[in-house]
């Protein structure tokens, strides 16, 4: 059956776009290569962690969207997004395009004239022309820009912001040639209220690495500043509690235990130069896992017990605050170091059921409070809307709060 839509990947990217479309009205379909991915949504269940709730995913099927596995239905339709996970690769702060050159070869054999073809997955600058274009043009015969349109339009959304959902998002596109932006806008108009129109896909596709590198540059700055002002006796939160309140040149961020979530920060780009900033940035960043276990055994050896045979309970193994997605997330890096220590670790979480280290089983306390109380020491890492802090501080032997969460003078603070 023909559909106005083809979205090519079902996960965080491909999920918030099929669901909006769906509720615009556009016959949509969604292609994945994984059986498991299609049969959780066929059954209306989510198959990604964090993306959409089960009955989210039951009345987008009650519209009409169709989950398959079957790449002849990409023959089928005017529209198709690939939303194609680019993971990290191998080499630091690079990604691996092996997805969405697969779903370039998969959508090239069926690609009929006059198809609108974007790209939404992150990826380098160049990619859309470089990699893409060529896939699309070789497997089809046909020629972008002239008999199909091409574009790219970063995915935008943040998990969870129920304020700034698809259609108060702005959609950035930058087509191939005028013609492919334009009919890029006409598709996106139907979701969004704001259309923004960059010079060309490369514009487009450095809109998002600047995003992301934005993102975790500032938030490496603060954790930088976390680790300083430890070292002076400052109260870092109460620094930012009074910056915040500076009108204009000043994002608070916060710092953290690592920095979790999809975005990959890349400074490599080809054969550009790198860009050190967020070079340094990163290796700030994943050198945050190690402070906090750094922190740890100061704060047991200050009350008298060491690491090695020590109870440490953590809270929160999610990257996000209230959300299962536990990409990125810093809690299994600590885990192990800890457990390398000789400590014994345990967990609450109230979305994550079940949470594997190493391949091995980690304790999942039931009774929160009891496993605080039982514990020497407790790391909140992500901070839920379900805990209560100011009992947790008195319940718990030893707190260390990673997130500045609990009240002033209740816990040790990053």
């Amino acid at each position: 059956m023909p559909a106005d839509l083809a979205v090519i990947g079902l996960g965080h990217l491909g999920l918030p776009l099929a669901q909006a479309a769906t509720a615009a009205g556009i016959d949509t379909i969604g292609y994945d290569t994984d059986p498991r991915a299609v049969a959780e949504l066929s059954a209306g269940r989510p198959p990604v962690d964090g993306s959409l709730t089960p009955s989210e995913i039951r009345r987008m099927l009650s519209c009409g969207f169709r989950p398959t596995t079957h790449p002849a239905e990409l023959g089928r339709v005017r529209t198709a997004v690939i939303c194609a996970p680019t993971p990290p690769a191998a080499a630091p702060r690079t990604l691996d395009l092996t997805a969405v050159t697969d779903a370039a070869r998969a959508l090239a054999a069926r690609l009929r004239p006059h198809t609108t073809v974007l790209l939404e997955s992150p990826v380098p600058p160049g990619t859309t022309e470089d990699v893409v274009r060529p896939l699309l043009e070789e497997g089809s015969g046909l020629r972008a820009g002239r008999d199909f349109h091409l574009a790219y339009s970063p995915a935008r959304l943040d998990p969870d912001d129920r304020a700034h959902g698809y259609a108060h998002t702005p959609k950035v596109i930058g087509g191939l040639t005028p013609a492919c932006t334009e009919s890029a806008a006409t598709f996106y108009g139907r979701l969004t209220d704001k259309v923004v129109r960059a010079r060309g896909p490369r514009e487009a596709e450095t809109v998002k690495l600047l995003e992301t590198n934005y993102r975790h540059v500032n938030i490496a700055l603060v954790n930088e500043m976390a680790v300083l002002c430890h070292d002076l006796g400052v109260d870092l939160w109460d620094v930012i509690r009074c910056a915040e309140t500076k009108p204009s040149g000043f994002q608070a961020f916060r710092p953290g235990p690592g920095v979790g979530g999809h975005g990959t920060p890349v400074d490599t780009v080809g054969a550009h130069r790198p860009l050190r900033l967020v070079e340094t940035a990163g290796q700030i960043n994943e050198r945050m896992p190690q402070y906090v276990t750094q922190r740890c055994a100061a704060l047991l050896n200050e009350h008298g017990k060491s690491v090695r045979g020590a109870r440490v309970l953590l809270l929160g193994i999610t990257y996000k605050p209230d959300l299962a997605d536990r990409e990125g997330s810093p809690a299994p890096e600590i885990a192990q170091r800890l457990m390398d220590m000789g400590a014994a670790v345990s967990y609450h979480d109230p979305y994550a059921p079940v949470w594997r280290v190493r391949d091995l089983p980690v304790p999942r306390a039931d009774s929160l409070y009891e496993a605080a109380a039982g514990a020497d020491l407790t790391i909140l890492l992500q901070h839920h809307r379900t805990y209560d802090l100011q009992g947790l501080a008195v319940k718990a032997q030893l707190l260390l709060d990673t997130r500045g969460a609990t009240p002033v003078g209740a816990a040790h603070r990053l």
